[in-house]
């Protein structure tokens, strides 16, 4: 996400934990090439948190492997990182629902870092993401539901809202249950092999609408990342002040591109996003 939203034009910074040595190395350098500030970062612990991505086809569905017991980020103590300093003078918080299921240390440090951006008014986002794997078994909503009741903007697919809040994904209840200002629900529709349809609503408080977004049937390249794109170009959308409407279809197209892109990282660029936005008006 943050790679997305560099690449969308703003300054970003990245706040996590790496261990000291070559691996941690080459994560700070992959994150500078593509514009992300690393100042942030703290260093220490002794491995590298890792996945391993299987794709799939057909009846052969794409399946992920987790190696992050013991990583340097798995053991962050909260107390490392000295959030009032990080978030002053920030325009926006984001988060993850995967950084709770890391451990206690995690748990704790995003809590804090929540905390002291709601006390510097700084916007939240909070991106529902569901790995049960690395939940093990233990049952999410204990800690995932203080950190929705923080939040400014909800983001999710269905699957997800229900696995980590217990509830339905309705962007109007959502909002009222947990004092959202905004509330995206993803979906995305398996029409083939290589072939999908993206799309999103937008509950807004402030108007008490839910708003549907244009459908985009893309040929996928690479169907990780299409989410943290989506959340990269609200975020952008919502910071340069359009309105709720345009903030959704610029969020859907940001992810629609990275679905046809190789790798983790959405690098679209503004332009690119406006132009997908405008071939399906």
């Amino acid at each position: 996400m943050a790679v997305a939203l560099s690449h969308l034009g703003f300054r970003v910074d990245y706040v996590t934990r790496l261990p000291d040595g070559p691996l941690g190395d080459a994560g700070l350098d992959a994150l500078r090439r593509e514009g992300v500030g690393t100042d942030r970062i703290v260093r220490g612990g002794s491995r590298l948190g890792l996945y391993f991505v299987e794709p799939g086809a057909d009846l052969r569905t794409m399946r992920v492997v987790y190696d992050r017991a013991g990583s340097a980020f798995a053991q962050i103590d909260p107390a490392e990182v000295d959030w009032p300093r990080v978030l002053s003078g920030a325009m926006w918080f984001h988060a993850t629902g995967i950084t709770p299921a890391l451990g206690d240390g995690p748990a704790a440090a995003l809590a804090r870092a929540i905390a002291c951006a709601r006390a510097a008014k700084v916007p939240i986002s909070l991106d529902l993401n569901y790995r049960e794997a690395l939940w093990r078994g233990r049952d999410p909503r204990a800690f995932v539901e203080p950190l929705a009741r923080q939040a400014d903007v909800l983001i999710g697919n269905s699957d997800a809202v229900r696995a980590l809040l217990g509830v339905a994904a309705d962007g109007a209840r959502l909002a009222e249950r947990y004092g959202c200002r905004y509330v995206a629900i993803t979906q995305r529709e398996i029409l083939g092999a290589r072939e999908h349809a993206w799309s999103a609503t937008l509950y807004d408080t402030a108007t008490r609408g839910t708003l549907p977004s244009r459908r985009h049937v893309v040929q996928v390249v690479d169907r990780v990342g299409g989410g943290d794109s989506f959340a990269a170009g609200l975020i952008a959308a919502l910071l340069r002040g359009r309105t709720a409407a345009a903030a959704l279809e610029f969020a859907v197209a940001a992810g629609a591109l990275k679905l046809g892109v190789a790798g983790d990282f959405g690098r679209a660029k503004p332009e690119e996003v406006e132009r997908l936005v405008r071939q399906c008006t």
